[in-house]
């Protein structure tokens, strides 16, 4: 059996390798600050944010949706945000009426407008279930946001704005979104309320 130790050093190495290499991407960085500034506008157009993913993608989006609603940083007021994957009614009745894949662009298209913002997370940009909320808004006009890995998949087609997150693991690669959501969160916090 492998050391928890050394272990530890290689997940500790990925994890730094990854941020590094995203730190070093000119293409991506400029992406995410035309996502970033894009949800800054949202926001003030009286938009809201929409997030979705599915298993620790799942938690993430109700992590940043917290995170919008209560605060990141300094004291300010609420911002509205929604996870789309805590309502267990609606899960559950889209699930076996229309499918698995319908879980989140049904719940777009009763919910959503185009002045708010989607964030689809997915670390294999493959998700049917993303893939179709990202189908939705833009049949909407909904802005979508894609934090994807690997090579960024079909989402990478379908979204306005795809950051894709280096990394080998799906571990290394939800890693890197926790930084990629606490950024877009404090972005949007600084703009709207300290700059």
């Amino acid at each position: 059996m492998e050391k928890a130790s050394v272990l530890l050093q290689k997940n500790l190495a990925a994890s730094i390798s990854a941020k590094q290499q995203l730190l070093q991407d000119a293409a991506q960085l400029a992406e995410f600050e035309r996502a970033a500034q894009d949800v800054v506008r949202r926001y003030r157009l009286g938009g809201r944010l929409y997030i979705a993913g599915n298993g620790g993608s799942a938690a993430d989006a109700q992590h940043l949706a917290a995170e919008f609603v209560c605060r990141l940083g300094a004291e300010r007021p609420s911002l509205p945000a929604e996870a789309l994957t805590v309502d267990s009614s609606a899960l559950t009745a889209i699930g076996n009426d229309y499918g698995f894949e319908h879980l989140f662009s049904r719940q777009l298209a009763g919910k959503a407008s185009a002045k708010d913002v989607f964030l689809g997370i997915t670390t294999s940009g493959k998700s049917p279930n993303i893939l179709k909320a990202l189908e939705q808004c833009r049949s909407m006009g909904v802005t979508s946001i894609a934090f994807c890995g690997k090579d960024g998949g079909a989402a990478r087609a379908l979204a306005d704005y795809c950051i894709i997150a280096p990394g080998d693991s799906t571990a290394t690669i939800q890693e890197v979104h926790i930084v990629l959501a606490h950024t877009l969160c404090e972005c949007v916090e600084r703009a709207l309320f300290f700059d």
